[in-house]
């Protein structure tokens, strides 16, 4: 169970159809500037992937969105951007005809070192939790509006998704592993 970022990110163990759009941050004595979505990223905007909304949330140090479920969607992509801290956000693949199914995947997402969106495909298991010891701001841009018959809790206990050590994935296991965050 490693974590994964912009630096180290191997296409070959990333579960099918998750992308990492890298965002460019224009400095200069005035600040910066970081554009979060454009429609000529094809990657990430397109092919069915159009914006439909946008929200941010604020979570607290240490705290884990939905601690003891999984957080699904069926027909919703969103589209991930950590803007303030840190946050760790896990994707599962429990998707029936997969090539991937019952990998995980860990992404480190720190807002001032190599910022990027993170596409979670629909079907697919997720959840975050800040890393960092402020609060982290996370944007979201699903590609649909919110409708919450669209919007599945799974308790992790109920899905055989394992970590490395063969174990069931909990939060408690990435708090472990946050003891020695990877190296950026």
């Amino acid at each position: 169970m490693d974590f994964i970022t912009l630096k180290n990110k191997d296409k070959s163990k990333l579960v099918q159809d998750v992308l990492m759009h890298p965002l460019r941050v224009n400095k200069d004595a005035s600040g910066l500037l970081v554009e979060t979505l454009r429609v000529d990223w094809k990657d990430i905007y397109g092919m069915n992937r159009e914006f439909a909304m946008q929200y941010y949330s604020i979570t607290p140090s240490g705290v884990a969105r939905d601690e003891n479920v999984w957080h699904c969607h069926l027909m919703q992509e969103d589209r991930f951007l950590v803007v303030s801290g840190t946050v760790v956000t896990v994707i599962a693949d429990n998707r029936k005809n997969s090539p991937t199914k019952g990998l995980l995947n860990l992404f480190y997402m720190e807002a001032n070192i190599d910022p990027y969106i993170l596409l979670i495909p629909k079907k697919t298991l997720h959840g975050f939790m800040v890393a960092s010891k402020t609060p982290a701001i996370l944007l979201n841009y699903p590609t649909q509006l919110y409708n919450p018959k669209d919007e599945v809790r799974i308790p992790y206990l109920d899905v055989n998704i394992k970590i490395g050590n063969g174990s069931l994935f909990s939060w408690q296991s990435v708090r472990k592993k946050l003891t020695q965050p990877p190296s950026l």
